[in-house]
């Protein structure tokens, strides 16, 4: 994964995070309103089940991003990978041509 990648993928988990706090928040208040025994009404509940709704929302975004930045790291692992076996591949080819360069250089002669 690219550095521009990493912060895009970061920003975006920061951004989730804070949306499911902020909806972890509202629940919380609207438990400890409840629990203070003041009384629900119609449009607190609302309230609540749309807080919870986003959460879930949330951990649903927060989980996507988790892979996805996991898939791009599990790719750019790979694509390292193929790199080095490339670079072995060209290091020991061009051994190969100076072998061979000097063995003609020598035959001739």
């Amino acid at each position: 994964m690219t550095h521009a990648n990493t912060k895009l993928a970061l920003k975006a988990i920061s951004l989730a995070l804070l949306l499911v706090a902020s909806a972890a928040w509202t629940v919380v208040q609207a438990r400890s309103h409840r629990s203070h025994g003041v009384r629900s009404s119609a449009a607190a509940q609302a309230s609540l089940a749309h807080a919870r709704e986003q959460l879930e929302q949330q951990q649903v975004r927060v989980k996507q991003l988790q892979d996805s930045v996991a898939d791009q790291e599990s790719a750019n692992k790979q694509a390292s990978q193929r790199l080095q076996q490339q670079d072995k591949v060209i290091a020991q080819m061009r051994q190969e041509l100076r072998a061979l360069q000097a063995k003609q250089a020598t035959g001739d002669r």
